[in-house]
């Protein structure tokens, strides 16, 4: 289990250090996340060291995990779905919700505009470059971007959640995850092997 601090900054990183798929997949970017919140919101702060970076998702709710892509899936303590939080270099943001992989349903507009985005990479999309020694990406996720729920505060919540690291179309293709995701084929749409974090 995992402690979030309140705290207006992230401050201790943790890496993404497992690589479920790495037979098939060997490339392994160094990814690190640091999570705090404010009550009212979700802080996520990532720091990326890979070879070549990519954003080329030209708007929200695109094909962005097919991009250096961040992502942050999170399930409420209340009803047995989750969000998936997916954001890649340049900012392009989906958010989906639902039980399962299959059938999820898209954050509006509105929603999407909720949660603030800052990438050192910029806003603007572009094509396969390589990449600087590290590039960062953060967000502030309110409690109202899990729009299902009835949230004001995340203060003393426990979340179910797992935290990845992807890059589909990329030249080397890889799929990294704060928490193990024991199956033979690549999915981060598992919820079963979430794990707990609390809000202090």
């Amino acid at each position: 289990m995992i402690t979030i601090p309140f705290s207006q900054t992230p401050s201790t990183f943790l890496p993404l250090a497992n690589a479920p798929w790495q037979h098939d997949f060997p490339y392994r970017p160094e990814v690190e996340v640091a999570l705090a919140h404010t009550g009212d919101a979700l802080l996520l702060h990532f720091r990326v060291k890979e070879q070549i970076v990519r954003a080329i998702a030209p708007h929200d709710n695109g094909h962005v995990w097919e991009d250096s892509c961040c992502e942050f899936f999170v399930m409420p303590p209340q009803g047995d779905a989750y969000y998936n939080f997916e954001c890649n270099a340049a900012g392009m943001l989906l958010i989906g919700y639902g039980p399962h992989r299959e059938g999820r349903e898209l954050a509006p507009p509105e929603v999407l505009q909720r949660v603030e985005r800052q990438s050192s990479l910029g806003r603007e999309p572009f094509d396969s470059q390589p990449a600087p020694e590290t590039w960062e990406l953060q967000l502030r996720i309110p409690a109202t971007a899990l729009w299902h729920h009835q949230l004001t505060s995340f203060g003393g919540m426990a979340l179910r959640v797992n935290i990845y690291k992807c890059g589909d179309k990329l030249p080397k293709p890889h799929f990294l995850s704060l928490f193990p995701i024991p199956i033979a084929n690549p999915d981060f749409h598992r919820p079963d092997f979430f794990q707990k974090i609390v809000c202090e």
